[in-house]
């Protein structure tokens, strides 16, 4: 025999108040709460967390002042009726009432409570992850949660400027954070430098793999086109906030040389520069016809993975010379820049890692989550809107970063860079201090 489930039913505010034995407090707060759980559950939710809100200023007050009304002989501070304030709740700002005290000589008393909940940070958080989630900031007032009519009615801060003046600050400070922060703890093995177009200008991006695998955005500079000042001034910046290169460095670029020219006047004989082996393909591919173009292809992308890295390069060469005759410029374009297409595996470095870091790929990848939150961006307003938005797509890229792969294998690559750089692979005093 199934078991009878007990009904709960919700009692309206007159059944709550022929409820016996409940102060009258209780009551009418019950009474309150009966009417908000007719509107959802965030709704009771929300009338619940105000008045838990209102008496704990009121419990903070007391204990700091005292009671109410209460003759004290050394008392400091006194009861100063109420003030309006706003508090953020749902993606909104709601005004409610907050006790006040003064002290004896006339300065207003500071409740710690009134701090935290009048703080607009979650507020200004929940803008910025909705407008990079594609909402526009017109239709905020059109997402958020139901909380009620009596709450949404008092509501304000879902308009389209409030909107656009809370992500504002946001994306200020992603910028601010990542321009200034401090890169002398991190242990870098490896720097990749891109470039993305934004409404006319280049904005050349930088990201670094550290030791451990882990993938960390550092760097953001704004010119007109990707040029050797642009990149120089980017690597120079990355220098002056810590980032150390005296171990080696494995600089992972594209094809274009205002990268690899701005990589050797900064980093000179410490970094190993490989280029983009993908891009190479592309670019060899887009000077041949299309039958042509998928065989060759397919060959170069051989010798980029074999792991004789002299035969690998021997193999480009030859083919290179077998299609030089019909297509020049394709040749010139395979024999550019190709030595640089095996210095990962000329540092002994194969597989999985090699595989990762012949290729732009990951900090790519950073730049199209970037790219798809700007989408909806119709009319720039300078440059600093536009190192802003980007600074804010590389920060929601970082959320969901995971080590790259082929992580294992970096000490591989740590003592193959440590070797080009004349720096001990082992330090001073290790042996000892492991015995």
């Amino acid at each position: 025999m199934k078991k009878k489930v007990p009904v709960v039913t919700v009692a309206g505010p007159e059944g709550v108040a022929q409820l016996a034995g409940l102060p009258l407090e209780a009551t009418v707060a019950l009474a309150d709460l009966a009417t908000a759980v007719k509107d959802g559950l965030l709704a009771m939710c929300a009338d619940v967390g105000l008045m838990v809100m209102a008496q704990v200023m009121e419990d903070e007050l007391t204990r700091r002042i005292g009671p109410k009304h209460a003759k004290l002989i050394d008392r400091t501070a006194n009861w100063h009726g109420t003030t309006t304030g706003s508090v953020a709740l749902g993606g909104r700002l709601l005004p409610v009432e907050r006790p006040r005290g003064r002290t004896t000589d006339g300065t207003e008393l500071e409740l710690d409570s009134w701090a935290v909940f009048s703080s607009k940070d979650l507020l200004d958080q929940l803008t910025a992850e909705r407008v990079l989630a594609g909402v526009a900031t017109r239709r905020h007032v059109d997402v958020a949660e139901p909380l009620g009519p009596d709450i949404e009615d008092q509501a304000k801060g879902t308009g389209r400027s409030s909107v656009s003046r809370r992500w504002k600050r946001a994306t200020e400070a992603a910028l601010a954070e990542l321009m200034a922060k401090d890169l002398s703890g991190l242990e870098v093995a490896v720097l990749m430098v891109d470039g993305i177009e934004v409404a006319g200008q280049c904005c050349v991006a930088a990201l670094v793999i550290c030791a451990d695998g882990t993938k960390v955005p550092v760097g953001l500079w704004l010119g007109d086109t990707e040029n050797k000042t642009v990149v120089t001034a980017l690597l120079a910046d990355l220098g002056a906030r810590g980032l150390n290169t005296e171990a080696g460095v494995l600089v992972v670029i594209d094809g274009a040389k205002a990268l690899a020219a701005g990589v050797a006047k900064v980093f000179g004989e410490k970094a190993v520069v490989q280029r983009c082996t993908l891009h190479k393909r592309r670019n060899v591919k887009g000077h041949l016809p299309a039958e042509l173009g998928h065989k060759v292809d397919r060959r170069l992308a051989l010798a980029f993975l074999n792991p004789d890295p002299a035969k690998g390069l021997d193999a480009a060469k030859r083919l290179a010379a077998e299609i030089k005759f019909d297509h020049p410029d394709a040749a010139a374009s395979l024999l550019e820049g190709l030595d640089d297409m095996f210095a990962v595996r000329r540092l002994g470095v194969n597989g999985a890692l090699a595989t990762t870091l012949t290729t732009t790929n990951c900090i790519e990848s950073m730049i199209s989550v970037a790219r798809t939150t700007m989408r909806n961006v119709k009319h720039w307003q300078g440059g600093e809107m536009k190192k802003r938005w980007l600074a804010a797509g590389m920060a929601e890229a970082q959320r969901s970063f995971r080590r790259v792969v082929g992580y294992k294998q970096m000490p591989v690559l740590i003592k193959a860079l440590r070797r080009h750089a004349g720096v001990p692979v082992t330090p001073p005093g290790y042996d000892q201090q492991a015995a």
